[in-house]
């Protein structure tokens, strides 16, 4: 016997938990629903807790490059907080210089960057 639990997610959301016995029954069903274009996500675990999901490949590939690109941020940001509290002269580089080690020329207005 299938069971689904209701679970209240702290963004206020609410899921369904359906048992892992079920979730490997209903596979091919869930292929079936992502191949017609539905991409709603399977949810299962046991005891009612969420413990995996099943999502279209598609899906998958967009949440890993927003990982990637969440990532990229976070280090952004960790160096620019660790200049910023360093605050030394000797590690200023300015856009100038930045621009001009790719071969743009900021000085230009609407050229494009020289190739390389």
């Amino acid at each position: 016997m299938s069971t689904e639990t209701p679970q209240d997610r702290p963004n206020g959301d609410r899921v369904n938990v359906i048992d892992t016995a079920t979730a490997a029954h209903n596979l091919p069903r869930m292929l079936r629903r992502f191949r017609s274009g539905e991409a709603e996500p399977l949810i299962f675990g046991d005891d009612g807790h969420p413990e995996g999901v099943v999502v279209p490949f598609d899906r998958w590939e967009k949440l890993e490059e927003l990982a990637a690109d969440a990532e990229q941020a976070t280090e952004a940001r960790e160096v620019t907080r660790r200049r910023l509290a360093t605050n030394r002269v000797e590690d200023y580089v300015s856009a100038d210089d930045v621009a001009a080690e790719f071969g743009w020329n900021l000085d230009s207005d609407n050229e494009p960057p020289a190739s390389r």
